[in-house]
Formats: C-alpha cells, sequence, structure tokens
C-alpha cells in the first residue's frame, strides 16, 4: 500500500504553461490548465507500476500564507495570468470529480499539506510517494519510506537521491535553502552564498547555528571562506528568518481527512466525472477513466 501525495498547483502551473493545445468551455472560459490536471492524474492513476492505493491532491488557494506576514518579498500572487488565477477553485472540483481526496490550503501551503501527510502516515504505508520535483519537499524524504518523485523526468529520489542532488541530507534542506536562497518561494538568501559553498559548509555542520562565525575555524574548504563566514556572522538572524520560510510544517490541518482511510481512492464516480466533463466540453477525457467506482 503506497500514499500518493500530490503538489496540485505545481501541476496546474505546469499544465497551463505546457505545449499543449489551448483548452476553451462551451462558455467562452479557458480551462486549459484544469484538463491538463485531470489528464496528468488520469494517466498517474492507470499507472500500473505506481499502483496508487490511496490518494490526496495539495492546492494554494490563494498563493499566500503565513509565510507572507513574516517576509514581505516571500511569494504571493502578483503575477499569476488571471486566466490561470480563474481556474483555482474550477481544478479543486475537477479532482473532486476524479474521486481524488483535495486539500485547499488558506493559510498554510500545498507543500504543508505534504509535508504533514507524509509525517503522520508514513509508519502506516509501505512507501509515501511526494509527487513534486520542488527542492523544499526534500526535508520530508526519509531513507526509501517517504521519497520525492518527479513524473516529467521520471526520477525517484531517496535520501541518497537528495543528498546527490543538492548536495545536503534532508534535513539539512530548509538550512540550504536559507544560505542559497529559492526564487521560486521569494526566499533571497545570503549575499555570496551558492549552491556549492552552501552544500559544502552544510555537509559538515549540518545546520546553521553549528557553523563557526570565524572562517579560520571552519574544517572545510570553500572558496571566500572568510567573506562567507563573515557575510553569514552579520546576517543570522536573516538567515534563520529564511529557513523559517523554508521549513515546512507538520500539524497542517488536511481538510476532510481523519484518517488514512479517508484518502483511499475507490474509483472514479462515473456520473460526476462524465458530468463535469460534460460541462466544460472535455469529451475526450471522458472516455479515459479505465475504473469506476463502485
Amino acid at each position: 500500500m503506497r500514499l500518493h501525495l500530490v503538489d496540485g498547483t505545481y501541476e496546474l502551473y505546469r499544465a497551463h504553461y505546457s505545449p499543449r493545445p489551448g483548452t476553451t468551455a462551451p462558455d467562452g472560459r479557458d480551462v486549459k490548465a484544469t484538463a491538463g490536471v485531470m489528464d496528468s492524474l488520469l494517466a498517474l492513476l492507470h499507472d500500473e507500476e505506481e499502483a496508487v492505493t490511496h490518494l490526496a491532491v495539495a492546492f494554494d488557494n490563494p498563493i499566500r500564507s503565513f509565510r507572507n506576514a513574516l517576509f514581505a518579498g516571500y511569494k504571493g500572487d502578483e503575477g499569476v495570468p488571471p486566466e490561470l488565477r480563474a481556474q483555482f477553485d474550477l481544478v479543486e472540483e475537477a479532482v473532486a470529480a476524479l474521486g481524488v481526496r483535495v486539500w485547499s490550503m488558506k493559510d498554510q501551503e500545498a507543500d504543508d499539506a505534504l509535508a504533514t501527510a507524509a509525517a503522520r502516515w508514513a509508519g502506516e504505508v509501505e512507501q509515501v510517494r511526494l509527487l513534486t520535483p520542488d527542492k523544499d519537499l526534500g526535508q520530508c524524504v526519509r531513507g526509501q519510506r517517504v521519497v520525492q518523485v518527479d513524473r516529467r523526468q521520471q526520477k525517484v529520489m531517496d535520501a541518497e537521491g537528495v543528498k546527490a542532488k543538492l548536495g545536503v541530507a534532508p534535513e539539512s534542506v530548509p538550512d540550504l535553502l536559507a544560505l542559497m536562497g529559492d526564487d521560486a518561494d521569494g526566499i533571497p538568501g545570503l549575499p555570496g552564498f551558492g549552491a556549492k559553498g552552501a552544500s559544502a559548509v552544510l555537509q559538515a555542520y549540518g545546520h546553521l547555528e553549528a557553523i563557526p562565525d570565524s572562517a579560520a575555524e571552519w574544517t572545510v574548504k570553500v572558496r571566500g571562506a572568510d567573506k562567507l563566514a563573515a557575510t553569514l556572522k552579520a546576517s543570522r538572524e536573516d538567515a534563520r528568518l529564511y529557513r523559517t520560510l523554508a521549513t515546512l510544517v507538520e500539524d497542517a490541518p488536511l481538510p476532510g481527512t481523519a484518517s488514512l482511510a479517508d484518502l483511499e481512492w475507490k474509483g472514479v464516480p462515473e456520473a460526476r466525472f462524465k458530468a463535469f466533463c460534460e460541462g466544460l466540453g472535455l469529451k475526450s477525457l471522458q472516455r479515459r477513466p479505465k475504473r469506476w467506482a463502485a
């Protein structure tokens, strides 16, 4: 038994910017992104190797969270194309029409929902699979019990895979993002710290607090160490704030979910799914499901 946790916001954006043909509903609405997410999820549900038994999809709706109150530069709704923003509620209806549990996140983010579910149920399933390529989810990976899956690249990362890709163990990922920054989330990082230097220091020390103020005390050789050490010494409070922004919470509310049993996928509810597709003019999708709910 596996638990598949999908970053729905990532899937929505990916579908919107994909080269797939545009899709327009009978009432003139742009529904390309919604149709793309449905298509992607149907492919996942029908994938024999993935063998989906329990599943949830989380969305940022809106794209703001408690982190925006902590740091003004954190990602928000600015720049979201209006035709995409108009589908935030619609795509949640679409996923529910597939018989899949939806987590619509308000004060927390979709990634927080995934982190919470992974922490809560990792001990009850054979494997938790986090379906998103976002670097911050690397912090949730645990051995081969909780893994990160990039469906587009067809790559699966366990704890060793995270270390090979990012240069640090999963538990140091928030510290890494604090130092090097994360453009996707609006975390600036500290000046001078690139991925290579930040990961080298954290390989030696693990977390921000353990890094000595003076480069003369560092046990690892890093290019420009004196300058980097001085920057960190002067900006430790900033670094701690950035780490807080990058740290996923594990106690986010999961709407409609009291236990793992609430995430069991029992098939596509035929009447609901066909009615939804009919309303959006998605005739080709109506023929896609291979397993209907009893």
